[in-house]
């Protein structure tokens, strides 16, 4: 395939993508955007039973249904991912650069199992939260994909948290 070289991209990249990415590296769009993009994600993904999910227009999403960590109910996450070549998924914490953990990740610590919206599919999945040299490996990964986690990464003490999504078998269902 051709890479476009006019004045439509830069690098490679289309001008849309790399504005995209210079406006998600701010404060204001950190401070905006958790309260946004979830919301609209999780209502369009509702009304189009699974098939569109808005911010996968710019990078790669799934519905995250986990357990609750302290409730012990099921939680909703729309989020980014990097889709592995094995059929799994990689799912950064970035929490858009803010300070703490989101909650999601403190659900997939203390209830691995979980299930992905994926192109209108649900799909169960087991994660693990990667360290060392996968998770270095899962970081390269994830910067080729979108570059401003690096500046994510910079604004915050916390290392953030990356989780490897493995397929599993659903759960056989009583007769």
């Amino acid at each position: 395939m051709a890479r476009a070289t006019g004045p439509e991209s830069l690098g490679g990249r289309p001008l849309g993508l790399r504005l995209v990415q210079k406006v998600s590296s701010t404060r204001l769009f950190a401070k905006a955007a958790p309260r946004v993009i979830p919301a609209l994600d999780r209502a369009v993904h509702r009304l189009t039973g699974g098939r569109v999910l808005p911010s996968a227009r710019m990078l790669p999403g799934v519905i995250l249904t986990s357990t609750g960590a302290r409730s012990g109910l099921p939680r909703r996450t729309p989020l980014a991912c990097v889709p592995e070549e094995d059929g799994g998924w990689l799912l950064i914490g970035s929490n858009f650069g803010r300070p703490d953990h989101p909650a999601w990740t403190r659900n997939l610590l203390t209830h691995p199992d979980a299930t992905v919206s994926w192109r209108g599919r649900d799909i169960p999945v087991t994660a693990r939260l990667l360290t060392g040299a996968d998770r270095t490996a899962a970081w390269r990964a994830a910067l080729a994909l979108w570059p401003p986690y690096a500046v994510y990464q910079s604004r915050v003490e916390r290392e953030i948290r990356l989780f490897r999504l493995m397929r599993r078998e659903p759960e056989a269902r009583e007769p």
